[in-house]
Parts: C-alpha cells; structure tokens; sequence
C-alpha cells in the first residue's frame, strides 16, 4: 500500500509541475483569464452547484423509487460532465477564423445527442430494474379436474 501511496504522491507531483510549465510562458492577461476559470469554478460549484446537488438528491430520494436512484445518479453525474465539457465550445463557432481545426464543430448538436443518448440508456435501465422487481403474471392454464 505504501508504494502505491508514493507512486501517486510522484503522479500527482508530475501533474503539478506539468500544469505550472504550461502556465509558465503565458501573458499576464491569459494568467488572469486561467485565475477567473479557476477561481469561478470553485465558486460557481460550492455556492451554487453543489447545494442545488444535494437538494436535488435529498428529494429525489424522497419522491422516487428506489430502484430509480442509481440509474438517475450516474445519468445526473455523466450529463454534469458532458456540460461542463461542452460549456467552453457551445456557441462559439467560427470563433477562430485563423485557425478552423477546433471550433467548427456543431458541438450543441453533439452535446444534444450524447445527452439524448445517455438519458435514453437511464429510461432502459430504469425500466430494467422495474421489470425485473415486478412478480410475475399469474399462469391462466387450466388445471385438469381431478377424477
């Protein structure tokens, strides 16, 4: 356990120089842009974001099925990840006529997509586990009478 615990500690200690050495040629005016990103980010999550969660949570556990709170956490936590992925890119295209490899995309269209197709996953598996607690029908054979 120890040796993962040091071989982590030298990963995360990598990762920490390697983010530095990036930030290190950039002008005052993008090191200001990266502080806003950073400290909004944790602003926006403690005040905002993270309250609304465990509110949302908190009733959700309350109104819901039980059988409906793994899928409706997982599609919560993956649909938080696709927006805040696609938060930088939505409605910014063509933003960078010089260079067109990057914001050319459709990415609300994509984002739209993923979203339709996540939640889509959570309504099957939802109605997987319904079907699965669900007893069975009763048989409608006839039983012979006996003689």
């Amino acid at each position: 356990m120890t040796i993962v615990r040091v071989l982590l500690v030298l990963a995360g200690g990598w990762a920490v120089w390697y983010g530095a050495s990036l930030l290190w040629p950039m002008t005052p005016i993008d090191l200001r842009n990266v502080a806003l990103w950073f400290i909004g980010g944790i602003l926006l999550h403690d005040a905002l974001f993270a309250p609304l969660c465990a509110a949302l949570g908190f009733a959700a556990r309350r109104a819901l099925p039980s059988a409906w709170w793994t899928p409706l956490a997982y599609g919560a936590a993956c649909t938080t990840t696709l927006l805040l992925i696609a938060v930088p890119v939505i409605g910014r295209e063509h933003a960078l006529p010089n260079n067109p490899s990057v914001l050319n995309r459709p990415y609300l269209w994509g984002l739209v997509a993923a979203l339709a197709l996540l939640w889509s996953l959570v309504a099957l598996d939802i109605l997987r586990r319904h079907r699965a607690r669900r007893p069975p029908a009763p048989t409608t054979a006839r039983i012979p009478a006996p003689r």
